[in-house]
């Protein structure tokens, strides 16, 4: 059977610098700016050690961002070693949590955030 590494995720946005200012003030992603053949700026993360591309999305050709939940892809997850101290620092920078921090099992508490384009984030603590 073939094997598979993770690349990259891909977002779409009407404004990308816009989203990756966020995703760095937020989460303290590592911001790519990259100058391409046709004289454009690529916009890409370093989140967490995750490539994540961000490009541009006319909204007269792409689709509104769905509201979770739906079907497809519904959300990734990123872990923290202090679910309550993420969720109140991110809280006091503006951040919109979809779901309180809540234990979802022994030794795992969860929380659920909103980034731009409705992109669904979970917060994990695993003890």
């Amino acid at each position: 059977m073939a094997r598979f590494t993770w690349e990259h995720v891909h977002l779409r946005s009407p404004d990308p610098e816009a989203t990756a200012q966020w995703y760095h003030d937020k989460l303290g992603a590592d911001v790519i700016r990259t100058k391409m053949g046709d004289g454009s700026t690529r916009v890409d993360l370093n989140l967490s050690g995750q490539k994540v591309f961000i490009a541009l999305a006319d909204p007269a050709k792409t689709g509104a961002a769905p509201s979770s939940p739906y079907q497809g892809l519904d959300h990734f997850g990123l872990c923290t070693d202090d679910l309550e101290g993420a969720v109140k620092e991110l809280k006091a920078k503006g951040v919109v949590f979809t779901m309180e921090p809540k234990q979802l099992r022994p030794g795992t508490k969860i929380a659920f955030l909103t980034a731009p384009q409705n992109v669904s984030i979970e917060l994990l603590q695993r003890d």
